[in-house]
């Protein structure tokens, strides 16, 4: 929930909210927890009644349409079925872009063996700047 938030942040956050409720601070998060007990009672309470009305297990995690689907509509088989197709195309898919990789990656040591083989020769055969003397003007 903080992962976001640095530690300045949480104590300025901190210092807030003692500054806005003061001496009611401790009250108002007892009233805070209380009400977050609360919601939690009440979706404990929904998933058992859900649970109990489908006859089955549910966690809470199950109630996302994907997973609620594939735990309690689609047998391993129905999922092997559906998931076999897809897994072969991100197969090739994969092999071909390691091979775009490989490919890439040789151009890329060919082309800096070519500028360090350039740079000595054009460090060669590149004159010294000429200097100008600006009193002589």
């Amino acid at each position: 929930m903080f992962e976001n938030l640095n530690w300045w942040e949480i104590g300025a956050l901190l210092m807030l909210a003692l500054l806005i409720f003061g001496e009611r601070l401790p009250k108002v998060i007892g009233d805070g927890l209380r009400m977050l007990r609360g919601l939690r009672a009440m979706a404990q309470n929904a998933t058992t009644d859900l649970s109990r009305e489908l006859g089955t297990d549910i966690q809470l995690q199950d109630l996302h349409p994907k997973a609620f689907i594939r735990k309690h509509l689609l047998s391993e088989d129905d999922e092997q079925a559906i998931r076999k197709p897809l897994q072969g195309l991100f197969e090739d898919v994969k092999s071909d872009l390691n091979g775009v990789k490989s490919d890439l990656g040789e151009v890329a040591s060919a082309a800096d063996l070519k500028a360090q083989s350039n740079g000595a020769a054009v460090e060669k055969s590149t004159p010294a700047p000429r200097r100008f003397d600006l009193d002589a003007t």
